[in-house]
């Protein structure tokens, strides 16, 4: 196996291919830990290339009301972080592509930082997104994050302004784009003028660029996939699996992202 982070492998592979990232998030323990694992797999079975497995949390700031309603559920099943990791020990016998975890950084310091990402490595996840923590606060994380290989993926939305040069220029594994202001969300039309954020961004960008934050259906997808690397769906599809956690039959979610991963290919 390369020596490259999974992430790192999975875009030179979607590069060569001419094909757009397809990253889709699913919270972790909805209705159950077991749950999510059959939803991840089904994510990866119909398209997606890379999966964010959300650790739930208390006060979840950046999120919108599905995926805030997600977390609590989780947090009222008994979900942990440990158990998290167990999950993704479970997924490791299944799949190799590229998995992260989506957390506040309150998480990482109450578990032990260097314990989290020593644990990050040993069961196998490649890279973490930590909505709170400010870019200039990094090093809260970064030489932990260094020393285990796993990549700290860095956010830049259309409101940092002077600071999106740095920010891009200082990514690794792939730029998290906010698309809007606000929170997480399902969203039916954007206000930000995507040409002139994303040429400051390709200015300065030393990674593969995504965007995130209210992208629901093909068509959208399509569309914002055309100014990046590729796009990131959370709450369509959590709020997709939670519809279907009574039944169980979680096919639903496998074709909402089967039709997004074919309008991504047309």
């Amino acid at each position: 196996m390369s020596n490259k982070n999974r992430i790192t492998r999975c875009f030179d592979d979607l590069r060569e291919q001419n094909k757009k990232a397809l990253i889709t998030f699913m919270t972790a323990g909805v209705p159950c830990l077991a749950d999510t694992e059959e939803i991840v797999l089904q994510m990866l079975h119909h398209g997606a290339n890379l999966v964010e497995i959300g650790v739930p949390f208390s006060d979840p700031i950046a999120e919108g009301g599905v995926i805030q309603r997600a977390s609590k559920k989780a947090l009222d099943a008994g979900t942990t972080l440990d158990g998290i990791f167990g999950m993704v020990q479970s997924l490791r016998k299944k799949t190799d592509a590229p998995l992260l975890l989506m957390m506040y950084v309150n998480t990482i310091f109450v578990y032990g930082t260097e314990k989290f990402f020593s644990n990050c490595r040993e069961f196998g996840i490649d890279g973490v997104i930590v909505p709170d923590l400010p870019y200039e606060e990094r090093d809260e994380i970064a030489p932990m994050a260094v020393k285990y290989g796993i990549f700290s993926i860095n956010l830049v939305s259309p409101t940092s302004d002077d600071r999106i040069a740095e920010i891009a220029a200082n990514s690794q594994g792939f730029l998290y784009c906010v698309s809007s202001l606000g929170v997480t969300g399902e969203r039916s039309s954007f206000s930000t003028d995507f040409h002139a954020f994303f040429e400051k961004i390709n200015r300065s960008v030393s990674c593969p660029a995504c965007v995130g934050f209210g992208i629901a259906g093909p068509d959208q997808a399509k569309k914002m996939a055309s100014y990046c690397d590729g796009v990131i769906v959370g709450s369509a599809v959590v709020r997709l699996a939670d519809s279907c956690s009574e039944s169980g039959n979680y096919a639903p979610v496998g074709e909402l992202v089967g039709s997004l991963r074919k309008a991504l290919d047309e």
